[in-house]
């Protein structure tokens, strides 16, 4: 058939009178342009299937294919939507041939603005405090307020080795803990010289007694206006905020204390104390020391927990503390005399000689700390109605392995006391 009658040609290369019929041909009525054939490609592939056809839109800068559903048309046949959908559901066929990859319409959104409401920073706590020098009669001590000073106080107390910003930033930067200090004030008092870069004491030096470290907090009271206050100390420091609400019992109005030992050292813990204050004021921080400190604090083992907290403890107690100062604090402690406090049984009148603490005592230790049996004594010789002891499990420095139990248990404490709105 001649050409220009529109008769087929090969495709495959042969001469120019060579007629073939059969499906692989294509017709010869003029030169057509690249989009044209993308269509009629197309076209002939899906309209093999019977799914899909292919419609053109006029506008812009010309005819742009796109792809109807058989689900979008009426009847007749007729396109319901004439308009171009803005993510289309290509196959891996059409998304070939068009030259473009599928489309994910959650592709172009980014959480650019997503921040945590309260980021977990450590060492926050330094920078989020007031940092105040209140004189006593037995030299300065450093305080560092945090938080709004007309709201309640709280007063914390850290243990051997630490200070406010070592003891209590994991803790109070604490979801929990953060949301509790829009109520409350809280006062960090630190023991004299266990701040970060202290200067060292002369060795002429008397350090305080633990009961003359207890009245120093009288002068922060007066210093800062406090009419009453919630303790919250942790070893060394429940000892010392113990001995102060028994003196003062009109100005404590709740404790919370953990690894609070009531009695007098003994003779293995004075023996162990004795040979480290001696290695910490002529050798500094010594490997014995140091692990003495760990199992202080965490008790046994505490590299098969948290080997990164362990790890952040131990450069704290070698870096950020002055071992001659804290050889003095240590002398301290294990002088420190028994708190002479006894249960009284119920109906009967409390006897001057052995009173007990009037207020509310929450009594907290961890199942895996060296101190259980300290706690178990201590609740002992408290008033049961106005006590409430905790063993918080898999844990044995209860601050930083178990923060969320301990920030609920002390919030739920604050609320049966009258604090409703925490």
């Amino acid at each position: 058939m001649p050409q220009s009658d529109g008769g087929y040609v090969s495709l495959g290369g042969g001469g120019p009178n060579t007629a073939i019929y059969n499906s692989t041909t294509e017709p010869q009525s003029g030169p057509k342009s690249v989009m044209e054939t993308v269509k009629r490609v197309i076209g002939t592939a899906i309209g093999a299937q019977d799914k899909h056809a292919l419609l053109e839109r006029t506008g812009g800068g010309g005819a742009q294919p796109y792809i109807v559903s058989a689900r979008d048309r009426d009847k007749t046949g007729k396109a319901t939507n004439a308009r171009m959908p803005s993510a289309p559901a290509h196959t891996a066929e059409e998304a070939r041939l068009l030259g473009a990859m599928p489309v994910d319409p959650m592709d172009d959104i980014e959480l650019r603005s997503v921040q945590l409401q309260y980021p977990n920073q450590r060492g926050s706590i330094v920078g989020s405090c007031d940092l105040r020098r209140v004189p006593t009669d037995k030299g300065d001590i450093l305080v560092a307020v945090q938080g709004d000073s007309t709201k309640p106080a709280i007063v914390t107390y850290h243990d051997l080795g630490l200070n406010y910003a070592s003891s209590f930033a994991g803790f109070f930067n604490f979801p929990t803990m953060r949301s509790l200090l829009d109520n409350f004030c809280v006062y960090h008092v630190n023991a004299p010289g266990q701040e970060e870069g202290a200067p060292t004491f002369p060795e002429d030096y008397v350090y305080p007694t633990f009961d003359e470290l207890a009245s120093q907090l009288l002068f922060v009271m007066t210093h800062f206006n406090l009419k009453s206050i919630i303790g919250f100390g942790i070893g060394a420091g429940a000892n010392i905020l113990a001995r102060f609400a028994l003196a003062n019992p009109d100005k404590v109005g709740a404790l919370c204390l953990i690894n609070c030992s009531s009695t007098a050292a003994g003779w293995i813990e004075w023996g162990y104390q004795l040979l480290n204050t001696r290695n910490l004021r002529t050798k500094g921080m010594t490997q014995g020391v140091l692990e003495y400190l760990m199992w202080h604090h965490f008790g046994r083992n505490p590299e098969e927990r948290n080997l990164d907290l362990v790890q952040l403890y131990k450069s704290n107690f070698e870096r950020s503390i002055n071992p001659v100062n804290l050889a003095m604090l240590i002398d301290a402690y294990i002088k420190r005399t028994d708190l002479n406090i006894a249960r009284t049984p119920s109906g009967s009148p409390q006897t001057a000689a052995a009173p007990s603490l009037k207020m509310p005592v929450l009594n907290i230790t961890g199942a895996l700390s060296p101190h259980i049996d300290d706690t178990v004594t201590f609740n002992g010789r408290l008033i049961p109605e106005k006590t409430n002891w905790m063993k918080i499990s898999d844990c044995g420095l209860v601050l930083e392995e178990q923060p969320g139990k301990l920030a609920e248990a002390f919030r739920l404490f604050l609320q049966g006391e009258g604090y409703e709105k925490i």
